[in-house]
């Protein structure tokens, strides 16, 4: 045991030459010429024993967890240098004799039932659910169970512990999209709430705002409205009176049997009705020029109003569009 934690230790110190005190993926490529593994193999050791994914190795990780893996390590190392040179010793055979050659159909028999148990125990494990490829493990299993078998129960044991820590991280995985997912959601939904909240407000402002300039304009209008039928009923009553005079004129024109006193009367009269009429005129045109301002100040007010509301509508939709960027960039 204390053999096994001093070469766990000596192996950390080859991994941490700069003396971090932790050790990375790269770090344990070191290893490569101190051990029997290919750096893919050494890849799946450190994978093994990150347990929680950090991409580093304390001592304490480190040293716990390689020295179970180099027990296996080793004995493995041993059994496999032993069974070499027992194969050394049986390759030549003994005069007379001659290697008997092996059923083709044991074989075939033998690799389906390992196939069959293997299958069974990535089943068991729930590997199809964690690992793509099955080759390297199916290898080493392979390889302990027919050249060290005695060390299959503990290799199936480290399978269990390993794909018990893969699966629980896949389970965390989902667990943390299924989160996200619900908090992204949640988000879109106060984003999309917020944007609804302020379309309401713009419109109910714009609503209001127009609400306000159509009471005025209407009130504007109902005040020229009103002048404008002061003056018709003004220019009416001038009329009225121009046609009362010319008649008046007319009759004391046409009077003949009048004499020179009234004759100087109607003289008088007609031209006191002319000066009158002269005033009147003057008065109906000054009307007509007042009832014309009035129009142009009616139509003026008309474009005045169509303008503003252009303008407000405008100005409500650059504010819209400057909401809508602030939203676009709150998600």
């Amino acid at each position: 045991e204390l053999t096994v934690l001093g070469k766990a230790q000596e192996f950390f110190q080859i991994c941490d030459l700069e003396g971090k005190g932790f050790v990375t993926r790269q770090d344990m490529q070191r290893l490569y010429p101190e051990l029997p593994l290919s750096l893919e193999e050494l890849e799946k050791v450190f994978v093994t024993l990150d347990a929680d994914g950090n991409g580093s190795l304390t001592p304490k990780e480190f040293i716990t967890g390689f020295s179970e893996f180099w027990k296996h390590v080793s004995s493995f190392e041993l059994y496999s240098r032993s069974q070499i040179a027992l194969k050394n010793d049986m390759v030549q055979p003994s005069e007379g004799e001659t290697a008997c050659p092996v059923r083709y159909e044991e074989t075939m028999t033998g690799d389906e039932d390992e196939e069959f148990q293997f299958s069974n125990l990535m089943d068991r494990l729930g590997a199809a659910k964690v690992l793509d490829d099955e080759t390297d493990v199916k290898q080493l299993w392979l390889q302990l169970k027919k050249e060290e078998p005695h060390l299959l129960s503990n290799f199936e044991e480290f399978l269990v512990r390993v794909f018990s820590q893969l699966q629980e991280a896949d389970n965390e995985k989902n667990e943390l999209e299924c989160a996200l997912k619900k908090k992204i959601a949640a988000y879109d939904e106060e984003i999309q709430h917020l944007y609804e909240e302020m379309e309401q407000q713009i419109k109910k402002e714009k609503e209001q705002f127009l609400l306000k300039d159509t009471e005025r304009f209407q009130s504007q209008s109902q005040e020229l409205e009103h002048k404008l039928l002061s003056k018709e009923q003004e220019l009416e009553q001038l009329v009225q009176k121009q046609k009362r005079l010319e008649h008046e004129c007319t009759q004391l024109l046409s009077g003949k049997e009048e004499t020179k006193v009234e004759n100087t009367k109607l003289k008088l009269t007609n031209q006191e009705l002319l000066r009158e009429l002269e005033r009147t005129s003057h008065e109906l045109s000054l009307a007509q020029h007042q009832l014309q301002v009035l129009q142009e100040e009616a139509s003026r007010l008309h474009e005045e109003k169509e303008m503003e509301v252009y303008r407000v509508t405008e100005t409500l939709q650059r504010e819209k569009s400057g909401l809508l960027k602030q939203l676009d960039f709150l998600r």
